[in-house]
């Protein structure tokens, strides 16, 4: 009775009746091959504190000078994101103390960034396209990592990552699910990866992701106090970070409790966040121009220059795929998922019309071979001039599809100087008997199985698979199949 009265009491959460707010800041460190205001070496995996020197580390007397590249690759992601680009750029400096900071401060911009406006086109929880309106971009440079697993007594510091280029790209709060959250940060990352100017792996820390969250009643147009949610290591985790963070937040509303403005920690082995600090012990970064970079400024035939040089973008490419060479949205979105496949397929229809079966190709037989040998695209020795003998091959009629993914796509893969044309010949695969060949190899096959011929004449027909795989054994292959199932239906017809 006691347990009962208890359940009577327990109160039913109504999480059906709140919505999600999330904005997103990610940071991104730019593929340059020095760091933002040192020659010193932009390298991840390199022994701790030897990408250093007395510039990135700030000592008196060293004077930072501008990696101009890291400009560039922000402008390429500006206008990749449809954003207005600043042609007057300014940096400020912004102050705190931490181990890992050996300046004492970050070169970054505060109230003008180099990037403002623009958006990225997602898929919501319907599948349907939205829109994720951009805040802001703006370059800094990195600090440098605390390591807390390696010592059981002391964090250890490693310095090789302080000045390392960043972009941070800063979304509205458009953001309605965890679902959207992570096929934004999806989006972005293949679209930096598109343009080259980061790699995108968060398990490397090259990708940041800060979660700003909130939650409302459905239908209230008002914003409610939010939260930040960091330290998270893959896209994944993001989302998980979401999901928990909307619950706690909801469950804290619904008892009575109230949300307050605070830093977050996320854990990704319980899956839950943490407080790491409130808003009223946030820092005092104390902004202010910094004093040894002078404003640059971009002209606008450079901003015209980096457009023209733009490469081809994932969301331009999947329209390209559906509406002019005809493949369907699913095909155009799986080979544009990592810009090494999409440019090794624009490589192929570049060299042939059969665009659907080249699209087939690459995602059944070749994608098939890649997983049984335990390679990526980039480790492919297949030529897309390969592949295309081979589509001309099948479109000819000379080799069946089956044939060709079994015997030739092999040797092909370890054999960059083969051709389609020569394996197929030297292995004896091409299909050349002629019809006369075919009907009398047919009339052999219908002669040895007259009971069975007897019945698909009384109606089953699944047995012309039978025929058929009589016929291509008795013509070792040389029979093509669209020939040889067009003679046997016609004798079986007499």
């Amino acid at each position: 009775m006691e347990v009962m009265a208890e359940e009577k009491h327990l109160k039913t959460i109504p999480y059906d009746e709140y919505e999600l707010v999330v904005g997103l800041e990610v940071h991104m460190q730019l593929s340059t091959k020095s760091k933002a205001y040192s020659s010193d070496a932009n390298l991840f995996g390199e022994l701790p504190n030897t990408l250093i020197s007395p510039i990135s580390l700030g000592h008196p007397g060293t004077l930072p000078m501008v990696n101009y590249h890291s400009i560039d690759c922000a402008i390429q992601l500006g206008l990749a994101m449809n954003m207005e680009i600043h042609p007057d750029i300014y940096f400020a400096r912004k102050n705190y103390f931490y181990a890992d900071l050996p300046k004492g401060y970050q070169i970054t911009q505060d109230k003008t960034p180099i990037c403002t406006g623009g958006y990225l086109d997602i898929k919501d929880e319907n599948d349907q396209v939205k829109r994720i309106m951009i805040t802001r971009a703006h370059l800094e440079e990195d600090a440098g990592k605390s390591m807390h697993d390696q010592d059981p007594f002391d964090t250890l510091i490693d310095l090789n990552r302080a000045g390392v280029p960043l972009i941070e790209v800063v979304s509205e709060p458009d953001l309605r699910s965890s679902k959207e959250a992570y096929n934004y940060l999806t989006e972005l990352r293949k679209l930096v990866r598109y343009l080259g100017i980061c790699d995108g792996n968060m398990e490397e820390g090259s990708m940041r992701c800060d979660a700003n969250i909130s939650v409302r009643k459905k239908g209230d147009p008002n914003f409610n106090t939010r939260c930040e949610v960091k330290n998270m290591n893959s896209i994944r985790n993001v989302q998980r970070a979401i999901e928990h963070e909307m619950r706690r937040q909801i469950e804290l509303v619904e008892n009575g409790g109230t949300v307050v403005q605070e830093t977050r920690n996320f854990d990704a082995a319980t899956g839950t966040t943490q407080s790491m600090r409130s808003k009223e012990r946030a820092h005092d970064y104390r902004y202010f121009p910094e004093p040894d970079i002078l404003p640059l400024h971009i002209t606008k035939e450079k901003i015209a220059s980096i457009a023209k040089d733009l490469p081809a973008l994932p969301q331009a490419l999947v329209n390209k795929y559906i509406q002019e060479l005809g493949l369907s949205d699913y095909d155009a979105l799986v080979i544009t998922q990592e810009k090494e496949t999409a440019l090794w397929f624009e490589t192929v229809v570049s060299k042939t019309k059969e665009y659907k079966m080249a699209a087939n190709w690459l995602m059944g037989p070749i994608k098939a071979l890649l997983n049984e040998r335990a390679l990526d695209i980039v480790d492919m020795t297949l030529t897309p001039e390969q592949l295309v003998g081979v589509i001309e091959l099948i479109s000819s009629g000379k080799v069946s599809s089956s044939t060709a993914a079994e015997k030739i796509l092999p040797v092909l893969f370890d054999d960059t100087q083969a051709t389609a044309q020569d394996t197929a010949q030297k292995l004896n695969l091409i299909q050349d008997a002629d019809d006369s060949e075919i009907e009398s190899i047919a009339q052999e096959v219908l002669n040895a199985w007259p009971d069975k011929v007897a019945a698909f004449k009384a109606g089953n027909k699944g047995l012309l698979g039978l025929f058929m795989g009589e016929l291509m054994k008795k013509s070792q292959g040389k029979a093509n199949p669209k020939t040889a199932s067009g003679i046997l239906q016609k004798l079986l017809e007499k």
